[in-house]
């Protein structure tokens, strides 16, 4: 009989899942691959670089208040050029001279005529540079756009990680789905292999045809071909579910079986829907909003002069020498008043004008795409719920015929091919509901990410 095979078959599941589900629950098995991913998914991570970088940008803006202290040192040696001539000895040396009869020594020495060049000899300027800004509004606003940037950047981390939970999801069902029919195809090669058993046995006992011999031959090779495809389609989904995960493509993954208790969910998602107003996407786009107003306020105070103040301390000699005589300090105020500049400044502003204008439009296009997103997902859950509805039913069914038309080979009332066909309507049905339970499993990971609903923190 073919049937203690089925029973046996169900029962040894049953012992697995039960086993499974005693230790971990899929939930956490998922969690935790999700957690991993948040630590080595690539993309995430060059997110978070992107992110940190953001910050350091911040504290640089916030630098630009301080002071700045330079050294600042040069050294000038020139030769010949202009030069102005100076006559000291033709205008001294005959009063001198006349001095030094008249009292009779000579203590005015005669002096030679001297030449004054224009460019500096061995000549060396050595000084501290102190600067600090005193009106400057444009890195007051550059402080402000820094600071919205950096919001930005933490609500692009925070979308990708969403979309990184559906993912995962998605991946890890339909990984299990892979898996669930490689058992359905390895039941229905049992089964296959038993009904050619059968028909052997028959054939010996000289109640049997030879062709329902060649054609469960036939059965068998076909069921062994597509169980070959199955895990090939279980070796892809793993493929792509380490990838997520930023790990050795061949590393196991935990297969925990669900316990259809996330289908108690589905009926309280479908009966409402809540769309968050505050997803990040939007949130996202009103820092955008806010950075082209900053930008636009900012454009706006291009009249405003701006002022700094500056403080040398140095020496500057030639000859490289450093006494009292060599050392000075400086102090001044530098003060910049626009007058024209050709009109560029009214036509920037004007630009950042119109790039806050279609920004807005984009938050509201954005904000009905998100809105019909989330309804679109609540619809397609409810239809792959109720196709796996369908699906059970038409397993029941199937299994029942199934049942039905093995005795009834056995008793001489059926037909080989009727057995055949119903094996086959039962191992399809059994494929499809597993698939449909996934499938539902994977549409509520999207309406899960459509109402950003999943606790990212």
């Amino acid at each position: 009989m073919l049937t203690p095979l089925i029973n046996k078959r169900f029962l040894s599941v049953l012992v697995v899942l039960v086993l499974l589900g005693s230790s971990v629950s899929a939930q956490q098995v998922l969690q935790s691959y999700i957690d991993t991913a948040f630590k080595n998914n690539i993309v995430l991570q060059q997110k978070n670089v992107s992110l940190e970088k953001a910050q350091y940008a911040l504290k640089t803006a916030k630098g630009l208040f301080l002071p700045t202290v330079a050294l600042q040192a040069a050294y000038q040696t020139a030769d010949g050029g202009r030069n102005i001539p100076l006559p000291l000895g033709d205008l001294m040396n005959p009063v001198y001279n006349t001095l030094n009869q008249i009292t009779g020594t000579n203590n005015f020495p005669m002096l030679e005529n001297q030449t004054i060049n224009f460019l500096p000899k061995n000549f060396h300027d050595a000084k501290v540079r102190t600067t600090v800004p005193i009106i400057n509004t444009d890195i007051i606003y550059n402080k402000r756009i820094v600071t919205q940037q950096l919001v930005l950047k933490e609500f692009e981390v925070q979308i990708y990680k969403r979309d990184l939970v559906k993912d995962i999801k998605t991946a890890y069902y339909n990984y299990l789905s892979a898996l669930a029919a490689v058992d359905v195809y390895q039941s229905g090669l049992a089964l296959a292999k038993e009904g050619l058993r059968v028909n052997e046995k028959l054939l010996e006992n000289g109640k049997g045809l030879p062709a329902y011999v060649l054609r469960s031959q036939s059965e068998v090779e076909s069921v062994k071909a597509t169980l070959i495809d199955a895990e090939q389609k279980v070796n892809n989904a793993r493929l792509y579910f380490n990838f997520l995960l930023n790990r050795d493509a061949n590393a196991a993954i935990v297969v925990e079986a669900n316990d259809k208790t996330d289908l108690a969910k589905v009926e309280g998602l479908l009966a409402g829907l809540n769309i968050a107003n505050e997803r990040e996407e939007l949130k996202a786009l009103n820092e955008v909003e806010g950075i082209n107003k900053t930008v636009q306020k900012m454009n706006s105070q291009f009249a405003v002069p701006k002022l700094g103040a500056f403080l040398d301390v140095g020496t500057q000699s030639e000859g490289f020498h450093f006494n009292s005589n060599t050392r000075y300090y400086m102090l001044g105020l530098q003060l910049e008043v626009p007058i024209f500049s050709g009109n560029r400044n009214s036509n920037k502003q004007k630009e950042s004008g119109l790039e806050l204008k279609n920004a807005q439009f984009n938050s509201n296009l954005v904000a009905q795409q998100l809105t019909l997103s989330a309804k679109v997902s609540q619809n397609n859950l409810r239809s792959a719920f109720q196709t796996y509805q369908s699906s059970q039913k038409s397993f029941e069914a199937a299994s029942t015929y199934l049942r039905l038309i093995e005795r009834g080979y056995l008793a001489g009332a059926n037909s080989f091919v009727e057995t055949i066909d119903a094996r086959n309507q039962y191992t399809s049905s059994k494929i499809l509901v597993n698939i449909n339970f996934y499938k539902v499993l994977t549409a509520m990971a999207n309406m899960e990410r459509e109402t950003a609903s999943y606790n990212i923190n």
